[in-house]
């Protein structure tokens, strides 16, 4: 071949490999996503959406996740207005959250279920007492006993348990949280708690107070458990314990789980800003949802995700 022709031919086959690998880094720039992403809401969900939020920065390195966990409440709060569009929750909105929405938009909020958990009683490590009624859940916690007691629970000799300190000493969550409405809702019949509650802005607070004092009792969410604290089985009229975990919270088989939500402000139509949607994507995907079970939450079937994707992409219906 002659040289010229040769050398041609080889600036040719460079120029193209270079033109190649430019197209390359310039579909990739352009695949990149950057910028804020903002959520505001469930304390019980803070650990979890942070450790996605480290995922998706791996991910795409040019977004940051900007957290605020002050308790299922604010969720909506933010939400309606629009300081956020990811709202985490332990427990569903509720109509009047929903019509405040609406009110706002002309359009209900989005919600996507990301995660299982359970609502767990827990007791001192060394506490003796392994499970409970309904009823005695119920006459220990509230004043009301609208679940059946006749009287009230105050010390833990009624139970058959013999402590150093008899009284019993309540610790829970604050009204501020989902995990405090759903445990009222479901563990004390919709009544009202007892209003020597130790109340606590987190979980894991109110799992550490319980561990630190043996005449303690209190109620947090699953993944908070502790080797300080013990979990308290539910005792059915028959006589059967239901205890917490992953298995008995996926079957039914035990009464207090509870679904984990996000909602979202997307508009009928409309789309996810990038940071967005791929924070969903990476929920609802098998590397998200193994995040989920590291946590200590019950990961999603493949079933229930794939509900979650197709209601993501139809969007919430017009108002």
């Amino acid at each position: 071949m002659i040289p010229g022709r040769t050398r041609a031919i080889t600036w040719l086959g460079a120029l193209l490999l270079a033109l190649a690998a430019m197209t390359a880094v310039a579909e990739e720039a352009a695949e990149e996503v950057a910028g804020t992403l903002g959520a505001v809401g469930s304390d019980t969900l803070a650990g979890l959406m942070l450790r996605w939020g480290e995922r998706l920065g791996e991910r795409h390195p040019g977004i940051r996740l900007q957290l605020q966990a002050s308790g299922s409440a604010s969720a909506p709060a933010a939400l309606i207005a629009g300081t956020t569009r990811l709202g985490p929750m332990s427990r569903p909105m509720t109509g009047e959250e929903r019509e405040a929405f609406v009110a706002r938009y002309g359009y209900p909020p989005l919600e996507l279920e990301i995660a299982r958990d359970a609502l767990v009683v827990v007791v001192h490590r060394h506490n003796p007492l392994e499970s409970l009624r309904l009823t005695e859940l119920d006459a220990i916690f509230s004043d009301t006993r609208r679940c059946g007691a006749e009287s009230a629970i105050d010390r833990w000799s009624q139970l058959g348990v013999t402590l150093p300190g008899d009284r019993i000493v309540l610790h829970g969550r604050n009204v501020a949280s989902g995990t405090h409405g759903l445990f009222r809702r479901d563990a004390l019949c919709g009544g009202h708690f007892r209003l020597r509650l130790n109340e606590h802005p987190g979980s894991a607070a109110a799992v550490a107070a319980v561990a630190a004092e043996p005449s303690a009792i209190g109620y947090a969410g699953l993944n908070h458990l502790t080797a300080s604290v013990k979990a308290v089985a539910r005792r059915d009229a028959a006589g059967r314990l239901h205890r917490p975990g992953p298995e008995t919270v996926r079957s039914g088989d035990y009464p207090l789980a509870r679904d984990l939500y996000l909602y979202v402000n997307l508009p009928p139509g409309g789309r996810l800003p990038g940071p967005e949607q791929a924070f969903i994507d990476l929920v609802l995907s098998p590397e998200g949802q193994e995040i989920v079970e590291e946590i200590g939450f019950v990961r999603l079937s493949e079933a229930v995700r794939e509900r979650q994707r197709a209601r993501l992409a139809a969007g919430p219906p017009a108002g």
